[in-house]
């Protein structure tokens, strides 16, 4: 986990699929907390991140995960993989119409020389 830890603060974007107390901020940043002390990944400290889950539902420590309500964490909730396939699907989608917007805009500007 510290070797991921290390590199969270030169990402740009992490994704979260299910996971609640491996990924709560409270381990390191609340003394009185259950879960004080214990290992997390560090995905707070990416430039954004997002947490994928069902609900938000506390995880098997019963403790609430404030970096869902951080300002650099957007929440997507339902059925991770599902969501995830289909984040994924809209990358690709968006990606496939930049890249043809770019490709008519080189085409139209050839036509001018």
């Amino acid at each position: 986990m510290d070797e991921l830890n290390d590199d969270f603060p030169d990402t740009d974007l992490t994704l979260v699929m299910g996971a609640k107390d491996t990924v709560n901020s409270a381990a390191e940043d609340d003394p009185n907390s259950i879960i004080a002390g214990m290992q997390v990944l560090r995905v707070w400290k990416s430039a954004q991140s997002v947490v994928m889950k069902r609900s938000l539902g506390i995880g098997y420590a019963a403790v609430v995960n404030l970096i869902f309500f951080n300002e650099n964490n957007a929440m997507l909730l339902g059925d991770g993989l599902l969501a995830g396939l289909k984040k994924q699907y809209s990358v690709v989608q968006c990606s496939k119409v930049l890249w043809m917007n770019s490709l008519r805009k080189n085409i139209h500007s050839k036509k001018n020389y």
